[in-house]
C-alpha cells in the first residue's frame, strides 16, 4: 500500500513523499518534473517504468504483475475518496463474517416474505416487512405451549431471536438491492423470453410506432379554438431515422396508423420553402433517378419496406385492420412484450428527445406533468396544426436526421460520430439499397376491407349505407373468390370519408369508386366520416324512421352538419366538443383527399379551407356551413320538382298492358330498384 501511494504522489507532485518540503536525492526527476510535463505524461512515465519490473518484482512490490494507465487513475480515485487506505487492495482484506444474528428460520422468512412481496402483494415499506418476518417466524417455528404433562408443568415453545430492524433493512439491499424497481416491472423480469432478443443490423428491419400525446397546444383549422393533439412516429431502429409522421386531431384510428405505415414506404416530396440543402443527400443514388421514379423532388429522408413492425398492446395497433395492412406489406409483426417497455425504448427515447429539443421552446407548452403545466397554456397556443406539421416536418429533415446519435451509435463504430443520414449512407455500401417505390394503388390495399355475399339492385350495403355504380350491373357477374370469403365482393371503405368507397375490378384490376346511393347528381356535399354516419342511424333509429332509399337520410344529415343554423350564429352555438368534432370531421377528409391518388381518383376533393385568422378570406366554419346549407337547400329543391313532375297526367295506358307486362305469379319486390318503373297516378293523387 505504501509503495503504491509513493508512486502516486511522484505522478501527481513529482515527490515520492508527496511533500515539495522533504525532497529524497535526485527529486523531482525531469520526466516527472511537473513544471515540465503534464498529468499524462508523467503516468505514462510511471507505466514505462513499472513495465521494466519482471512481473514476479511487480507482484511482490505492488501486489499486480502489470500496471497501465487506468490502474494508476483507479488507484488516484480510491485514494482520493479514502485517503492511504484506498491504495490497498480489497482482496488483502478479511472477508465479512456475514451476520451471525441471522439463523436458518430467520433467513427462511426473508425469502417468503420477499416471495410474497414480489409476486402477489402490492408495494409495502420496510417497517410492514419486518412485522411480516416476525409473524412468519412465530407461526411457523415457534412452537405454542403443549399441553400439561404428568408433573402438571407445561413445555415452553422454541424462542427464535429475530434481528432488529436495521439488521434486516442492511440484510434485504445486500441480498435483493435497494428495491427501487416497481412491482409490476421486477414480476415482468420473471417472465420467460421467447426467441432471445432481435439483433438489429439494417435499416428497415425493425421499425417502432408509438403515438403520444404532443406536448404543445396547437390551434385548430376549422374554428381556431386550442386543442390537444395525437403526434404517431415510425422509428427505423437501426438509424433512429424518423421516416414519417402524423398529427391527427382527438386520437388516431388504424387508418391513420396505416397511412404511416404507407409514408415510410413513400419517398417524402419536397416542398416549397425547402432550400437545396434538404434534397437528397445519400451517395450511391443519385437525386435525379429517385426523383424520377417517384415523380417529384425527393427529400431528404430514408423510405423503404419495413420487415419487421413493433409496437405496444394499444387497441389502434391490436386491431384486424392493422394486421391485415402489415401482411399486406409483406413484414412480421413483432408486438413488445407485455410488462417489458425496454422493447421499444428507442421510440420512447425519440419522444423524449423531440421534447427537450423542439416542443419546449413553443408557445403552447403543456409540460411533462399536469403539476408542472402553466398558468394558460391554451391562451399561449399560436401555432396551428398545418403549422405545427410543416415545423415538425422541416425540423426533422434539415436537424434530427443530420444531429450526432451519441450514445446510440453503431456496435462496429460506438466512438464514431455518426448520424441517421450517415448511418443510413453506410448501409449502402454495406449491403445496397432496394429502390422499391409503391404504386398509388397501395392506398387503397390500406384501407379497411368489407366483404359482400351478392349485389342487390340498389348496390352494396357497407356499415349502414348503399353504394353503386354502373359496373355493379353488368350481366353474368359473378365473384371467383377463393378461400375462406369464398364467392365474396370485396369492397374498401374510407372511414374519414364516407361519400365513396372503392372496389377493383377482378378482370382488369382497375379500382373504382362506389358513390352513396343519398349524394346528389351534381355537386358534392360536406365530407362526413364514420362517427357521423353512426350518429345518423342511431338517430333514426330512435325515431323509428324506415326510409325507403338512402335519398331520405340527406336532410337528416345535412341537419346534423349545421346547415338548420344561422351561419352567422354558428360556432357561438355549438359547445366546444361540437366544435371539435367538425374540426375532427373536416381535418380528417383533407387527409383523405391528400392521401387519394390524384391520378385514379374521381371524386372531387373538398374544398381547400382557408387559414384561421387570414385576411379577407372567408373563415372555414362559414364556409362549410354555406356549404351545407346548400346541399340541403338543392335537395329540397330536387324533391319539389320530382313531385310537381308526377303531378302532370300521363297518357292512359291500353288495356291489359299491367297483365301483359310481368307474369301473374311473380312477386313484386318490396324496393324498387333505380331502374323500376314509376308508379301511374290514379284518381286519388
Amino acid at each position: 500500500m505504501e509503495q503504491r501511494f509513493a508512486h502516486l504522489m511522484e505522478v501527481n507532485c513529482g515527490f515520492r513523499s508527496g511533500d515539495p518540503f522533504r525532497p529524497e536525492p535526485g527529486e523531482p526527476r525531469p520526466e516527472y518534473d511537473p513544471d515540465r510535463t503534464t498529468l499524462g505524461e508523467r503516468r505514462a512515465a510511471k507505466v514505462a517504468e513499472l513495465a521494466v519490473l519482471r512481473p514476479e518484482e511487480a507482484k511482490l512490490l505492488l501486489g499486480v504483475a502489470t500496471v497501465g494507465v487506468r490502474t494508476l487513475e483507479r488507484w488516484e480515485k480510491r485514494r482520493r475518496k479514502y485517503g492511504i487506505v484506498g491504495c490497498a487492495d480489497h482482496r488483502w482484506l478479511r472477508a465479512s463474517g456475514g451476520h451471525p444474528s441471522v439463523s436458518e428460520e430467520v433467513r427462511e422468512a426473508i425469502f417468503a416474505v420477499r416471495a410474497e412481496t414480489q409476486q402477489h402483494r402490492s408495494r409495502v415499506s420496510a417497517r410492514t416487512r419486518e412485522i411480516m418476518i416476525r409473524r412468519y417466524v412465530r407461526e411457523t417455528f415457534e412452537k405454542e405451549e403443549g399441553k400439561e404433562d404428568g408433573k402438571g408443568e407445561k413445555p415452553q415453545g422454541k424462542k427464535i431471536e429475530v434481528p432488529s430492524y436495521h439488521t434486516l433493512l442492511r440484510v434485504w439491499k445486500e441480498w435483493f438491492g435497494p428495491g427501487g424497481a416497481r412491482p409490476k416491472y421486477e414480476r415482468s423480469a420473471e417472465l420467460p423470453t421467447k426467441n432471445g432478443h432481435v439483433l438489429v443490423t439494417r435499416p428497415g428491419q425493425v421499425v417502432a410506432l408509438d403515438t403520444t400525446i404532443l406536448p404543445v397546444m396547437v390551434r385548430e383549422n376549422v374554428f381556431g379554438d386550442p386543442v390537444t393533439v395525437h403526434l404517431t412516429l415510425a422509428l427505423d431502429v437501426y438509424t433512429h431515422s424518423i421516416c414519417a409522421f402524423r398529427l391527427t386531431l382527438v386520437s388516431d384510428s388504424s387508418v391513420d396508423v396505416a397511412m404511416v405505415l404507407r409514408d415510410v414506404m413513400l419517398p417524402l416530396p419536397m416542398r416549397e420553402e425547402w432550400g437545396e440543402d434538404m434534397e437528397w443527400p445519400y451517395p450511391g443514388l443519385p437525386a435525379a433517378m429517385v426523383s424520377e421514379f417517384a415523380g417529384y423532388e425527393v427529400a431528404g429522408l430514408p423510405f423503404f419496406t419495413p420487415e419487421t413492425v413493433t409496437s405496444d398492446h394499444g387497441s389502434v395497433y391490436r386491431n384486424h385492420h392493422l394486421v391485415d395492412v402489415q401482411e399486406a406489406m409483406g413484414c412480421r409483426i413483432l408486438p413488445a412484450r407485455v410488462l417489458r417497455p425496454q422493447d421499444k425504448a428507442a421510440v420512447e427515447r425519440v419522444f423524449g428527445g423531440i421534447r427537450s429539443l423542439v416542443f419546449e421552446k413553443l408557445p403552447g407548452y403543456t409540460g411533462v406533468d399536469v403539476a408542472d403545466r402553466g398558468a394558460d397554456p391554451e391562451g399561449d397556443a399560436v401555432l396551428t396544426m398545418a403549422q405545427m406539421e410543416q415545423f415538425i416536418a422541416t425540423w426533422v429533415v434539415k436537424a434530427w436526421q443530420n444531429r450526432r446519435l451519441g450514445e446510440f451509435a453503431p456496435c462496429w463504430d460506438p466512438g464514431g460520430n455518426h448520424s441517421p443520414n450517415t448511418l443510413f449512407a453506410a448501409s449502402f455500401a454495406q449491403e445496397g439499397f432496394d429502390l422499391d417505390i409503391p404504386s398509388p394503388e397501395t392506398y387503397y390495399r390500406f384501407l379497411p376491407e368489407h366483404h359482400v355475399k351478392r349485389i342487390y339492385r340498389r348496390g352494396v350495403k357497407v356499415k349502414g349505407l348503399w353504394y353503386d355504380a354502373e359496373l355493379l350491373h353488368t350481366p353474368d357477374r359473378n365473384s371467383t373468390r377463393g378461400g375462406r370469403y369464398k364467392k365474396q365482393w370485396v369492397i374498401h371503405r374510407e372511414p374519414r370519408d364516407r361519400r365513396v368507397v372503392y372496389f377493383q375490378d377482378p378482370a382488369t384490376h382497375e379500382w373504382h369508386e362506389l358513390r352513396w346511393t343519398g349524394l346528389p347528381p351534381k355537386g358534392e356535399m360536406p365530407a362526413f366520416g364514420d362517427a357521423r354516419v353512426e350518429e345518423l342511424l342511431t338517430r333514426v333509429r330512435e325515431a323509428d324512421l324506415k326510409p325507403r332509399s338512402d335519398a331520405e337520410l340527406v336532410p337528416i344529415l345535412l341537419e346534423m352538419l349545421g346547415a338548420v343554423d344561422p351561419v352567422e350564429n354558428w360556432p357561438s352555438q355549438l359547445t366546444k366538443s361540437q366544435r371539435v368534432q367538425h374540426a375532427r370531421e373536416i381535418t380528417q377528409a383533407k387527409a383523405a383527399a391528400a392521401d387519394r391518388p390524384k391520378q385514379l381518383a374521381k371524386l372531387d376533393e373538398p374544398p381547400r379551407l382557408s387559414a384561421v385568422g387570414a385576411a379577407d378570406a372567408e373563415p372555414p366554419w362559414r364556409e362549410r356551413a354555406r356549404e351545407a346549407t346548400e346541399s340541403l337547400d338543392a335537395h329540397r329543391r330536387r324533391r319539389r320538382e320530382a313531385a310537381t313532375s308526377s303531378r302532370q297526367p300521363a297518357e292512359p295506358a291500353p288495356l291489359g298492358s299491367s297483365r301483359r307486362g310481368r307474369h301473374l305469379f311473380v312477386i313484386a319486390d318490396d324496393d324498387d330498384g333505380p331502374g323500376a318503373p314509376a308508379p301511374q297516378p290514379t284518381e286519388e293523387t
